[in-house]
């Protein structure tokens, strides 16, 4: 028995990367359709060692499939998510369109899958860095419960697209031929730089990405007490997105009980011998589901608040895993 099940957005990264982990995770599929724009119809996609053709995303024809998987941007998810769901099949949006909506649920499955239970046949994957900062800290928080959380990212192009990875490696290049090459992508020149401005500017000067981390934080942990303070920065990295966290918490707890229970938890991978110069690094993350957390220590002066490195690949976990991980809680 398998499912008929369209991937929205099949020819981008994270499309690509759907694809991928359905066949690697050998999800029982009946009939899989790849959907993407016009300008994308009639190439052809890679499945395992077959290959798919790309359909234009047409409301119609992503209703053939039972559950569909978008990551075609929030425009497009808006426009056509809510007609396909009325003729019932089961939406796994990537973009930012419904997460806030409150009769759409907001999964992490390591955290909140019996939110699914209350769908109404649209689901929102979060944002990136909110899923890998909750894969770490949600198994603290059922243990001392969160209060404060300090963040700042480092989130590598791929977060912005193919043209994104595409004028980092051309302006890497010209930087060092000393050439000029003007930011099409970003609002200023990204190799050899650090950008602190990620999406639009909202109100007290915080980014739309930002304030995501904040709202999805609330919705996905029921909890909107938690104080979340985060910077977000675009860094000259392909893939791999890394975290600065101090978390505070309300009990209190010893480094060597936040090690056993980061340990054990799921999704979660610690890497932490400092004297050995292990930690995690986004170069070693590509292509793997966990999240990665290091350099965990104990702040100097708050002895109810923790230190750490988070580090995730935003393309796998941050997007495609974590919806394709949805599918599966659905399917059992």
């Amino acid at each position: 028995m398998g499912y008929k099940i369209a991937v929205v957005g099949a020819t981008g990264l994270v499309g690509q990367e759907m694809l991928k982990i359905l066949y690697e995770r050998k999800i029982p599929i009946s009939e899989l359709y790849a959907f993407a724009s016009a300008k994308s119809e009639g190439t052809y996609v890679e499945f395992g060692n077959e290959k798919i053709k790309v359909e234009k995303a047409t409301a119609d024809g992503i209703a053939k499939a039972e559950f569909a998987l978008f990551s075609i941007g929030e425009e497009i998810s808006l426009e056509l998510a809510p007609e396909i769901a009325k003729k019932g099949t089961i939406i796994i949006d990537n973009s930012n369109a419904f997460r806030m909506d409150p009769e759409v649920p907001l999964v992490i499955p390591e955290i909140n899958p019996e939110d699914l239970k209350n769908h109404k046949n649209i689901i929102a994957n979060p944002n990136c860095s909110t899923i890998q900062m909750l894969v770490a800290l949600n198994p603290l928080h059922k243990r001392w419960k969160l209060k404060r959380i300090f963040v700042a990212t480092y989130q590598s192009v791929s977060g912005k697209g193919k043209d994104a990875i595409d004028e980092l490696l051309t302006s890497t290049s010209a930087f060092l031929k000393r050439e000029d090459h003007p930011p099409k992508v970003f609002p200023h020149p990204i190799a050899f730089n650090l950008i602190p401005h990620i999406d639009s500017f909202e109100d007290e000067n915080y980014t739309r990405e930002e304030m995501k981390m904040v709202r999805e934080t609330h919705k996905i942990l029921h909890d909107p007490t938690i104080k979340v303070s985060p910077t977000c920065v675009r860094t000259p990295v392909i893939r791999g997105h890394s975290e600065v966290i101090n978390a505070e918490f309300q009990d209190d707890f010893s480094l060597e009980e936040v090690f056993e229970v980061l340990s054990n938890a799921p999704g979660v991978r610690v890497l932490d011998e400092p004297s050995n110069k292990v930690y995690p690094m986004p170069i070693f993350c590509e292509g793997r589901d966990e999240v990665f957390v290091g350099r965990i220590r104990k702040d100097l002066f708050n002895p109810r608040s923790i230190n750490m490195w988070v580090v995730s690949d935003n393309i796998r976990k941050g997007a495609a895993l974590n919806a394709i991980q949805i599918l599966e809680y659905l399917i059992k």
